[in-house]
């Protein structure tokens, strides 16, 4: 069985709010996490695109929503998937009057979005019990519908030694641990969106282990 792959991947537009985003005509994977958490460097690597997510050298600076739009080839099969990458959050040095604006504007764009099918929260192993991260995820919680998933991944496993890495397997069972670096675990960050959108199903030979 082959491994699912992404061969398309193009940067379509940026938007400040749900009002200028794109029409809600294609199932979305949302990318959300603290700034500094490598989630360029995620999209980067899940899309084989050295260059295609931008990261900005001050955290906090980057403020838009961007869309991306992706194509999955899969035993044959093709299955397009739209990427979101939201504003990282929890930095402090952004003037309060734009955090406020900042935090509306992807509040209302995580709830009311139709087309979100997955949450795919970005958590930095090294720190796996960072109170925001619990925050977010208690408060997505909330109002996740039955249609959506939710899924935590940790990214930087390289730099924990391997006792670490076991006690964050046994603290998320759930989660998915990744290395950006080392190119590892993106294999099943790739299984659970066409899990998760288009109802592909693996056998259990064909998942590969984390990072």
């Amino acid at each position: 069985m082959s491994t699912p792959r992404i061969v398309e991947a193009n940067f379509i537009k940026s938007a400040q709010s749900i009002a200028d985003s794109l029409p809600e005509d294609m199932s979305e994977v949302v990318f959300l996490g603290r700034s500094n958490v490598g989630k360029s460097s995620t999209l980067n690597g899940l899309t084989q695109r050295k260059n295609l997510a931008k990261s900005s050298a001050t955290p906090g600076k980057t403020q838009l929503i961007n869309f991306f739009e992706t194509r999955y080839l899969y035993n044959e099969e093709s299955y397009p998937v739209r990427f979101v990458d939201l504003p990282g959050f929890g930095y402090a040095k952004v003037s309060k009057s734009l955090k406020e604006v900042w935090q509306k504007n992807l509040v209302e764009f995580i709830q009311h979005r139709v087309s979100i099918r997955l949450f795919i929260h970005l958590r930095d192993a090294r720190h796996p019990h960072a109170k925001i991260d619990d925050d977010v995820e208690a408060y997505i919680s909330e109002f996740i519908r039955p249609d959506q998933k939710y899924l935590t991944v940790f990214t930087k496993i390289d730099k924990l030694n391997q006792k670490e890495r076991s006690k964050l397997k046994r603290e998320f069972p759930e989660s998915i641990t990744i290395s950006n670096l080392k190119k590892n675990g993106h294999s099943r960050v790739h299984q659970n969106i066409l899990q998760t959108i288009f109802g592909v199903e693996y056998n259990s030979n064909s998942k590969q282990e984390d990072a």
